[in-house]
């Protein structure tokens, strides 16, 4: 007997007869003598349905109604799957984020867990042998009483912070890939699954344009310890053993995995822009007056790179911010020209950031260096680069992004098993 968590993504609850699939799946692991912990997403599509009627409503919208509009989406998927399995009879009930609860920030749209009280749950598990299904992406601020959602992939976060609180065994997150692979397949068709990754290695992945999961619940299994196993919702669930292994990657502690290699995989983003501001006084201050308002603006700076003149009098600093914050970007420098003192402003938006993750690179002097040279063998260009001890990004042209991911890819031989 084990205590699991199960997650179900938006594909995997599309409809009632995938929820349906999904209450198969609980079943067997009931079945096998676990106790058992769902939180399920909306169902696809759904979410972005109530956003867009909140932004019909009023593009100002109350951020605080916003929430309670688009929590319903899981509330409506938790109270269908606890039909689903009473109708194969198994014991179970919907809850919603409040009622347990699950106490947030109020930032509302991107609440973080303050703590779960997950007593009821685990005395219910005991006495009625009863499958909690939790709406997932939302919580409640205890101060105010206001239900709070947070923010996209929260349902992922909501599993594994469920997962700690209830003294779970493991948290199992289905969705429509069976897996963590070296890169995205539909780019390299050699890439591999990965039976296990460390925490820190998918931490990067996830962070630097991987969308298997989201980064708050890998923070947060790390933190917990709390081994997370990514597999597909869409394997039969009658042709797994609820007590072997099945297909799919178990992230967890480094210590777990028996051999590390130098490059874990290669990762990806083209929701990149880059700003460059010219001809800067060469002074103290100057980088605090361009990242200041960017970061007063809510607006994430990535990669920064800086290049003095001869003269030692003026400088150039180019960074990279989300291509959604490019035009907000621009404005919030623009309007700090005076405080700034730059000459010139430009900007591009056909860029794309390469990502090469691995803890070996701790342990592997020249990993970067071959890369820079394979890269230059195919005339790709570097833009920026920046350096972690177990990661190294590069900026390229975005119409090299495909050719970079392949040609690193089969550098560090992650097409070989």
């Amino acid at each position: 007997m084990g205590r699991l968590v199960m997650k179900f993504g938006g594909t995997s609850v599309a409809n009632i007869e995938r929820i349906r699939n999904v209450a198969r799946h609980v079943k067997r692991e009931v079945d096998a003598g676990h106790d058992v912990a769902v939180v399920v997403s909306a169902m696809a599509g759904r979410t972005n349905e109530l956003v867009d009627w909140c932004r019909e409503m009023s593009p100002m919208h109350d951020a605080r109604e916003y929430d309670a509009v688009v929590a319903s989406g899981e509330q409506v998927t938790s109270g269908l799957l606890a039909i689903a399995l009473q109708g194969v009879g198994i014991q179970a009930r919907s809850w919603q984020g409040w009622q347990i609860p699950i106490r947030t920030s109020d930032a509302h749209a991107s609440a973080r867990i303050l703590d779960i009280d997950g007593a009821e749950i685990i005395n219910r598990f005991k006495d009625r042998n009863e499958v909690a299904v939790i709406a997932g992406f939302q919580g409640i601020n205890p101060q105010t009483g206001r239900i709070t959602t947070l923010g996209r992939g929260g349902s992922d976060t909501s599993a594994v912070a469920l997962a700690a609180a209830i003294h779970a065994d493991r948290c199992d997150i289905y969705t429509d890939v069976d897996g963590v692979y070296t890169t995205d397949p539909r780019v390299v068709p050699k890439a591999r699954r990965l039976d296990k990754i460390a925490f820190e290695d998918m931490l990067e992945l996830a962070s630097q344009g991987a969308k298997v999961l989201q980064v708050r619940s890998v923070e947060l299994g790390m933190v917990h310890n709390m081994p997370i196993f990514v597999r597909s919702s869409f394997d039969n669930p009658e042709d797994i053993d609820p007590h072997g292994t099945p297909p799919g990657t178990l992230i967890c502690s480094e210590e777990e995995i028996m051999e590390n290699h130098v490059v874990t995989g290669i990762a990806f983003s083209k929701d990149e822009a880059q700003i460059s501001v010219r001809q800067i006084e060469d002074k103290p201050g100057v980088a605090a007056s361009i990242f200041g308002p960017l970061a007063e603006a809510s607006i994430n700076v990535d990669m920064i790179v800086q290049n003095v003149s001869e003269d030692g009098k003026t400088t150039d600093l180019t960074f990279t911010v989300p291509a959604s914050d490019h035009g907000r970007a621009r404005d919030t420098i623009t309007s700090a020209k005076s405080k700034i003192g730059y000459a010139r402003l430009d900007s591009a938006t056909d860029v794309a950031k390469v990502s090469v993750i691995g803890s070996g690179m701790r342990s592997h002097a020249g990993v970067a260096a071959t890369a820079f040279a394979a890269l230059a063998a195919r005339n790709i260009n570097i833009r920026a680069i920046t350096t972690s001890e177990i990661k190294f990004s590069v900026l390229i042209d975005a119409a090299y992004t495909e050719l970079a991911v392949r040609t690193l890819h089969t550098l560090y031989k992650l097409d070989q098993g």
